[in-house]
């Protein structure tokens, strides 16, 4: 990593943590420090399990569960299992949490009005489009991909979702009966790969991969939830299929997509596929991809 890169982000922190108030103990000059504050925050009027609440936040069990224990004796929550789930913590305000945090509201809103307010209207435009554009980049670098079993849950959800998408996007709608199967054995090692893209522990995006023999690996069923586009998940789950096509001897990777699906089409041609002849008989199919890669040291042959 250029270490010019990494002071840079060292120093953008330190100013961050200082000016938003980060090292006082009394945040916003309140009670509580800036972990707290936030805790109540994201715990919000319907309540949170502790468990999103631990993954959204990226905090240890111990740090959480004391975060919440000063809560709890200030009287601003409460903690109890969730009505539909006995098993499930989740943590609520109560009357005098709902009126602590509606004044860190406001005066969030002063801190961030006090930002703002020095600099000229020109440069004011400009610190709120960076801000927003380092929120998008940073939201980018959160997001975890990974293999899972295809019987994953969140993989059977992702794969909802994503027909669900086709059949509101396709002129003819979208009946899974129709389209090729990709049976879970042939995505499942050593047949195959499913990568689950993760936002804050929930799925986000997908993708699988088929390896067919003689150095050849098929991408199916590839989605990125709509509220996660724009992150660059797409590309980096198409990067990391192919690495994973190539870990295992692939020379070529090969997809198909439908018409409809331009966006799609972009990222492949502009990530180096080309268009070829039909290799399949998918119903739903108006182009056939395929893109020549190179093996990585040590990998397989590629027989499936």
């Amino acid at each position: 990593m250029d270490a010019a890169m990494v002071e840079q982000v060292r120093r953008f922190n330190r100013i961050v943590t200082q000016r938003v108030g980060a090292l006082n103990d009394r945040y916003l000059a309140r009670d509580r420090p800036l972990g707290a504050a936030r805790l109540l925050w994201e715990i919000g009027p319907e309540g949170c399990d502790l468990r999103a609440l631990r993954t959204r936040l990226g905090l240890d069990s111990g740090y959480l569960s004391r975060l919440l224990r000063s809560l709890e004796e200030a009287g601003m929550i409460t903690v109890g299992s969730k009505d539909t789930d006995r098993r499930i913590r989740t943590a609520r305000l109560t009357a005098s949490g709902v009126a602590e945090r509606a004044v860190l509201d406001r005066r969030s809103d002063d801190l961030a009005a006090s930002m703002l307010a020095p600099l000229s209207a020109g440069r004011r435009t400009r610190l709120v489009a960076a801000m927003a554009d380092v929120e998008r980049l940073l939201t980018a670098a959160m997001v975890e991909v990974a293999p899972v079993d295809p019987a994953d849950p969140r993989a059977q959800a992702s794969w909802r979702a994503y027909f669900a998408e086709l059949n509101r996007r396709f002129a003819t709608g979208f009946d899974p009966a129709r389209s090729a199967a990709v049976p879970e054995d042939e995505v499942r090692p050593p047949a195959g790969r499913v990568l689950l893209a993760t936002l804050h522990g929930d799925p986000i995006g997908c993708g699988s991969l088929r390896f067919r023999g003689k150095g050849v690996a098929e991408i199916k069923r590839m989605w990125v939830g709509e509220a996660a586009r724009g992150l660059g998940v797409g590309r980096r789950l198409l990067g990391e299929l192919e690495a994973h096509a190539a870990s295992h001897g692939a020379r070529t990777v090969r997809l198909d997509t439908n018409a409809a699906l331009i966006e799609a089409i972009a990222l492949y041609r502009s990530s180096g596929y080309v268009e070829v002849a039909p290799f399949n008989d998918e119903a739903y199919a108006h182009h056939w991809f395929e893109k020549r890669i190179s093996a990585r040291p040590g990998s397989r042959t590629g027989r499936s």
